[in-house]
């Protein structure tokens, strides 16, 4: 069946990746980018049914990771919300746990992105770290052969400028904007392709917001209050958030909301100047709730249109992405041959 392609994209609030891809469809997963670190191999510690996680090794440390990370959890987060985020041992440990849960012993083609603003910078280092093999926990190892860096928004970009549904946005000028944890990102394409100095991202991501109205409760209740993802859970739920033994109305710190977003839309009125000419905005990234209002009100004429699952938009076209490179590349290739994708690995 040819050379394994895969796709990772390796976030500060979620590990998105594909677990399978056949004929157009991709079929993605995540898991929060959590990381519970232990001198050992700790994923089967849990009291009670088993949880879906993996511990995997890095660096001397084992970090266990997955879907069901929460449940071993020991009273501290650790967060890396800084630029060297590709350079810490947390970032291997998500990039093997989703190689894990693909349940492949080798990919020729891993797919990963970078946000805009580093993507020139940092794309040859982050190749050369994901590029070999990778401990993924439970005596298992995966080879990766190739790595393929994209910017970020050019996975939303491919997968939404490749469906013949949208062959409307593919002329003129289109702005695909991407809201993710820490940074907000957006590219602008004129008749599909990139404007590279109108594109940019800055760090007004989601979790600018949490911390904000962490640091609210906290001023509240007289507490130092650090649940993160419970206000981002709160918020994506519509409902009160819970703690203290009470519940919280997250409503009254919309204007918090609102501040952040509109310094995000400032940030990207700034970098295009006029925007006369702009024909479409694409807007995705699993924080697009808390910036829609806003960047409605700020490009009140321009049609703006959504993707179905915005959280795996990016994530789906990075996997088009390199199977296109791929085809196109073929003598790179050459020793991935005929016989069909490894048959599932259990674990």
């Amino acid at each position: 069946m040819g050379p394994i392609v895969r796709a990772i994209d390796v976030g500060f609030g979620n590990t998105k990746y594909v677990r399978a891809s056949q004929d157009g469809r991709v079929e993605c997963a995540h898991f929060a980018s959590i990381a519970y670190d232990s001198a050992h191999d700790s994923s089967g510690d849990g009291i009670g049914n088993s949880r879906r996680t993996v511990c995997v090794p890095v660096g001397g440390i084992w970090y266990e990771v997955g879907p069901d990370v929460a449940l071993a959890a020991d009273g501290f987060v650790g967060r890396n919300h800084h630029d060297d985020y590709i350079r810490t041992q947390e970032y291997r440990a998500f990039t093997a746990g989703a190689l894990h849960f693909m349940k492949v012993d080798h990919v020729d083609l891993l797919v990963l992105g970078l946000p805009v603003s580093q993507y020139m910078n940092r794309r040859a280092e982050l190749q050369k770290s994901m590029t070999g093999t990778f401990d993924v926990g439970r005596k298992r190892k995966v080879e990766v052969r190739r790595v393929l860096v994209v910017a970020q928004p050019q996975g939303a970009m491919y997968a939404v400028f490749g469906d013949q549904a949208n062959a409307n946005l593919r002329q003129g000028r289109t702005l695909v904007i991407d809201a993710g944890s820490r940074t907000f990102d957006w590219l602008v394409t004129l008749d599909s392709r990139v404007v590279g100095k109108m594109s940019h991202s800055v760090n007004r991501g989601v979790h600018d917001m949490l911390t904000k109205i962490a640091a609210a409760i906290s001023s509240e209740t007289g507490r130092d209050y650090q649940n993160l993802e419970a206000i981002d859970k709160a918020l994506r739920e519509r409902k009160p958030l819970r703690a203290y033994q009470r519940s919280i109305d997250l409503k009254k710190y919309d204007k918090m909301i609102e501040k952040i977003a509109e310094q995000g839309a400032a940030a990207i009125h700034k970098r295009l100047g006029s925007t006369d000419d702009l024909e479409h905005i694409v807007v995705v990234g699993g924080g697009m709730h808390l910036y829609r209002a806003t960047i409605r009100r700020k490009f009140p004429e321009v049609k703006m249109s959504e993707v179905d699952e915005p959280l795996y938009a990016n994530v789906k076209g990075f996997q088009l992405m390199g199977e296109q490179y791929v085809r196109e590349n073929p003598q790179f290739f050459a020793e991935a041959a005929a016989p069909a994708e490894a048959a599932p690995i259990e674990g």
